[in-house]
């Protein structure tokens, strides 16, 4: 009976992975359902590997391959600061350019730390907006949807309702430049004013604009910080926060705004998840609000490896790696 029993298995298997060979459907069937789709879709910001581009290890050029081959994303969010003030340059931006399409990687975004938009000086406002110019002419070349920019700097030199009348202003005039060139100019709740997303949700009300929206960034609420000992790096990742916008409720009151989002991530718990933030409460907000678009991985724990000498904080590609996963486990629960 035994030895029948095991015929009549071997016989069951035989005919089920004939029927699976010759037929493609039974075939999915067997092999089991594909995973499912995120409600949104991940992209990698290139200030994850801050520390290798500032310590030569890599450079802007490099970015889009190393994305695709190293991590499997295949679109990307540049930062300005590693463009080296190369980016009024046709051939730089044609080599760049080229290198992406090659790998078959999308320019999505490209984040500008430059002049203040919100300056409360006319001349000097009117200067920034138009230092942006050349980023948006850039991002245009490249096939990028946006700039990422801040509004404000992490001195508060005005009142609130000052900065906000500036801001209004300085945005609004870029927002007008942007909206020429088929570029949405978007704001990252980065520095200053623009931690406090009843702030920064206010400008969006004001501007009313259809190119403008927000980045809403997890690291970045802190609303009132220490004033750095040196004007670069080191010195701003050195300071303290001394008053924090709340997290949920920040990317909550952002969420109506965003035209996408930073995942921003320092440390890693054994089970994956960040050790500082409920991913899973962050995307049932992100979820909730309807939101689809492009979730950006932001690891920040390699630069504070680099800088704070911590080895408690993972490599830069592991972090990545790890934010990846941790992205698609919560966008699949």
């Amino acid at each position: 009976m035994i030895k029948d029993r095991r015929n009549f298995i071997k016989q069951c298997s035989l005919t089920a992975a004939s029927l699976a060979l010759a037929n493609p459907l039974l075939n999915n069937a067997f092999a089991g359902s594909p995973p499912p789709k995120l409600f949104f879709e991940i992209s990698l910001a290139e200030f994850s590997f801050a520390s290798d581009l500032w310590g030569g290890k890599m450079t802007n050029l490099d970015f889009p391959a190393k994305a695709k081959k190293d991590f499997g994303i295949s679109t990307v969010e540049y930062v300005a600061m590693f463009f080296n003030n190369k980016h009024t340059s046709t051939e730089y931006l044609a080599d760049l350019k080229k290198r992406a399409e090659d790998v078959g990687v999308k320019n999505n975004l490209i984040m500008v730390d430059g002049e203040n938009l919100s300056d409360l000086d006319d001349v000097k406002r009117k200067k920034a907006v138009e230092s942006h110019y050349s980023w948006v002419d850039a991002a245009k070349y490249l096939g990028c949807s946006a700039i990422r920019v801040n509004l404000g700097t992490m001195d508060m030199f005005g009142s609130a309702e000052d900065e906000a009348k500036a801001s209004v202003d300085g945005y609004g005039r870029l927002l007008e430049y942007g909206a020429k060139n088929d570029m949405d100019i978007i704001v990252e709740n980065h520095t200053g004013r623009s931690c406090d997303a009843q702030w920064l949700t206010a400008i969006m009300k004001e501007v009313n604009h259809p190119r403008a929206g927000v980045l809403p960034d997890f690291g970045n609420f802190c609303i009132n910080r220490t004033k750095p000992a040196t004007q670069d790096i080191a010195g701003y990742m050195a300071t303290k926060c001394l008053e924090q916008y709340d997290l949920y409720k920040g990317v909550e009151e952002l969420m109506p705004y965003a035209k996408g989002v930073s995942a921003k991530t320092h440390k890693f718990k054994a089970n994956g998840d960040e050790a500082e933030m409920d991913f899973n409460r962050l995307f049932t907000i992100i979820k909730k609000s309807g939101f689809s678009g492009y979730v950006g991985i932001e690891y920040e724990g390699g630069l504070m490896r680099t800088m704070g000498k911590d080895e408690s904080y993972l490599l830069n590609d592991e972090g990545v790696m790890a934010t990846k996963k941790l992205l698609e486990k919560v966008g699949k629960a």
